[in-house]
Order: C-alpha cells, then sequence, then structure tokens
C-alpha cells in the first residue's frame, strides 16, 4: 500500500517522499502536527498527542522549576505567554478533562514552589496561619516529613493557595 502511494506522489505528482517520516499505521498510533485521532463511537476524536503533551510537561517542569530563585508574579508570567500559546495551538482538542489535568498538574507545581520558598518552619506556619488555615491543621502540615511535591496535594496549602489565587495572579485557564 505505501509502495504505491510512494511511487504515485514521486511519478505523477513530482513529489519527493521522505521515507524516514512516512508510515502507514492506524490513526489512532500516528500524530500530525501535535494531534492524534482517537476511534469513538460513531465518530473519530481529535486528542492531543501523547508525545506532545509529555513534551509540554517538559517545558512546563521548566518553567516551574523549584530552584531557579524567582518570585511566584515571575513564574506565573512566564507561564501565562506559554500557556495561552498553547492553549490556542491546541484549542482543536475534544477532550477538556486531558487540559483540567494539566492545569491541575501546573497548580500544583506551584504550590509546592511556594511551600519550598518559605523554607523554614516559622515561615511555613506564619504564611499559612496569614492565608487562614486553623492552628492544629498549619501546625500539622509544617511538622509533616513529607517533601514539597506530597506537601502541595494537603488540605492546609489548598486552602491557603486556592485555584482562584492562581487565577486573579494570571494563571490563563486551558
Amino acid at each position: 500500500m505505501k509502495e504505491s502511494i510512494t511511487h504515485w506522489l514521486e511519478k505523477r505528482m513530482k513529489l519527493k517522499v521522505n521515507e524516514r517520516k512516512s508510515a502507514v499505521s492506524p490513526p489512532g498510533e500516528r500524530k500530525f502536527l501535535g494531534y492524534s485521532i482517537s476511534p469513538g463511537k460513531g465518530r473519530a476524536w481529535i486528542l492531543i498527542a501523547p508525545e506532545s503533551i509529555r513534551r509540554a510537561k517538559s517545558r512546563r517542569r521548566e518553567i516551574t522549576g523549584r530552584s531557579k530563585g524567582r518570585s511566584l508574579e515571575q513564574v506565573i508570567g512566564k507561564l501565562r505567554v506559554y500557556l495561552t500559546g498553547w492553549r490556542n495551538y491546541y484549542s482543536l482538542n475534544e477532550l477538556p478533562s486531558l487540559t483540567r489535568n494539566l492545569l491541575g498538574w501546573i497548580r500544583r507545581r506551584l504550590r509546592s514552589l511556594l511551600w519550598k520558598q518559605w523554607k523554614k518552619g516559622r515561615t511555613r506556619y506564619s504564611e499559612l496561619r496569614v492565608r487562614g488555615v486553623g492552628k492544629d491543621l498549619a501546625a500539622q502540615t509544617v511538622g509533616s516529613s513529607h517533601k514539597q511535591w506530597r506537601i502541595s496535594l494537603s488540605p492546609a496549602l489548598c486552602i491557603a493557595l486556592p485555584n482562584r489565587l492562581f487565577r486573579e495572579m494570571g494563571l490563563p485557564d486551558i
């Protein structure tokens, strides 16, 4: 099948086919311009390709790195530029839960970034208390032996740093 199409493209259409980039396979196994097509009930779904998601996560990891010494406003500023372009490019995606999960992952990264920036127990406790967390919950969270990533899902950080706060700081929805 591929040989006949290649022959037709090269002889009839006078086009050059790049063998390294060409393949014949089911649509769900290939990606085209960052998208993949998945079969559904009676129709096909346009989704973001898994490789594109991995690359986007890697880029977001780079932007939200916890050891760069930047303020939350600077990080959100960089994320705003990146996510606006990413959202516009992948606007054809028909699986909203995928982008919702990615946005949740970004907010978790931002919470863990702030937790690391607060460093000392006394600072962490006072930041949690100022942001409306109760004494017992704040003390329990500060006394935890877990690292930033695990703590970023704690109820105390979700109360202190709600999704609304990130929206108000300029983090766009994707």
